[in-house]
């Protein structure tokens, strides 16, 4: 009877002990970032900032007791590249989740390669179309760029700035925010002047602000990613136009005012997730305490401030990696998962996630920012 209960003893420790080791094993998170190239202000701190979460994680056990392995890729922000690789990602080292791209176009193009495959993707660009129409396995995280954009509008509402002259960069970005803007402009009663472009290679942008500086609107909107808005930001001051000057959230960062030099980026207004101003929050504001605790854990990794653009990336990571806690590594169920979030804190706001929605922020997302002597500051 003794041996009978120690052979039955073996066995389940036998079974106890594989149970663990299935359980186990090792969970594979794509990276795809624009770490090079252009658009390396927002790939560099996306794919900094996924590193040192999963480091983190794995030194805490990973998930459910699995490894994190994150396999990044650098896109350097060509579309084209970004389907390759979302593709190799996918096929090769079978990834449950991929992060990224950076950019909308990138995100536009890999969007296909996603849904195709069933795997989930959460991307760290801000284009609408990245999520409206809802696609089954696409997710973001940044907040709409109409939601910065209706933040833009209601506080020029309040300073009864009413006449607008848009200056847009060519790209997937500043052509939705392009459109985000008209629509809305036109559903709150403002008027559009000026309506000029550029492009994303270009150096100067004198000819389109000197038409501006004509027509004497109350407001001028730039919206596009560096370096072109520093460029704008520069011929303004070059131009000695007085004419009150936004920006999108597409330049939330440190990054702005040292390409756009201190002196011209004085007095730039733009909407901003709360990272760039956490310091002078409430301290009962629900993020504060993410937000302090991320920027002193990449100060203390790479030497610098984290930046709106890897917070991007921390949020995605909550996701997935709430998701993988939840409901296990399987990419239907990651997704799954995802779709239900609710009031998720991150640092891009607090994300509520519906079948209707993978975005899940809303104008809570974003204060009003300004630069101040060097620095943003919250416009109150």
């Amino acid at each position: 009877m003794k041996k009978i209960l120690a052979v039955c003893s073996a066995l389940c420790l036998t079974l106890m002990f594989a149970s663990v080791s299935c359980a186990a094993g090792t969970v594979k998170i794509g990276g795809l970032f624009a770490v090079t190239g252009p658009a390396s202000f927002l790939g560099e701190p996306e794919k900094k900032t996924l590193e040192m979460l999963v480091k983190e994680a794995n030194e805490k056990g990973g998930i459910n007791g699995m490894k994190v392995e994150a396999v990044i890729y650098d896109t350097t922000g060509d579309a084209t590249k970004a389907v390759q690789l979302a593709t190799k990602l996918i096929k090769d080292d079978k990834v449950s989740v991929i992060i990224g791209p950076s950019t909308t176009g990138e995100s536009m193009a890999v969007i296909p390669v996603a849904e195709k495959e069933k795997i989930p993707l959460i991307s760290c660009a801000a284009g609408i179309k990245i999520t409206e129409p809802v696609k089954q396995w696409v997710f973001k995280t940044p907040a709409n760029d109409h939601v910065a954009a209706e933040k833009i509008l209601n506080y020029m509402a309040k300073q009864k700035q009413k006449s607008i002259a848009l200056l847009t960069v060519t790209d997937g970005f500043g052509s939705s925010g392009r459109e985000q803007i008209k629509a809305l402009a036109k559903q709150k009663g403002f008027t559009i002047v000026a309506d000029e472009v550029y492009g994303p290679k270009d150096t100067d942008m004198t000819s389109q602000l000197t038409k501006i500086r004509g027509i004497k609107p109350d407001a001028i909107i730039c919206w596009g990613t560096n370096p072109g808005p520093a460029v704008v930001t520069k011929n303004v001051k070059q131009l000695g136009i007085k004419i009150p000057l936004y920006m999108s959230h597409g330049v939330a960062s440190k990054k702005f005012i040292e390409l756009a030099g201190s002196p011209a980026a004085e007095g730039v207004m733009l909407p901003a997730g709360k990272l760039a101003i956490y310091d002078v929050l409430p301290k009962n504001d629900p993020q504060y305490k993410l937000l302090k605790e991320y920027d002193q854990a990449y100060k203390k990794a790479f030497g610098v401030e984290a930046s709106t653009f890897g917070g991007y990336a921390y949020d995605a990571w909550l996701l997935a990696s709430s998701a993988i806690k939840k409901s296990g590594a399987a990419p239907d169920k990651i997704r799954s998962a995802i779709e239900q979030t609710k009031k998720l804190v991150s640092v891009s706001g607090v994300f509520t996630m519906t079948p209707k929605d993978h975005n899940g922020l809303d104008l809570s997302a974003f204060e009003m920012v300004k630069v101040s002597n060097g620095d943003w500051v919250m416009i109150k």
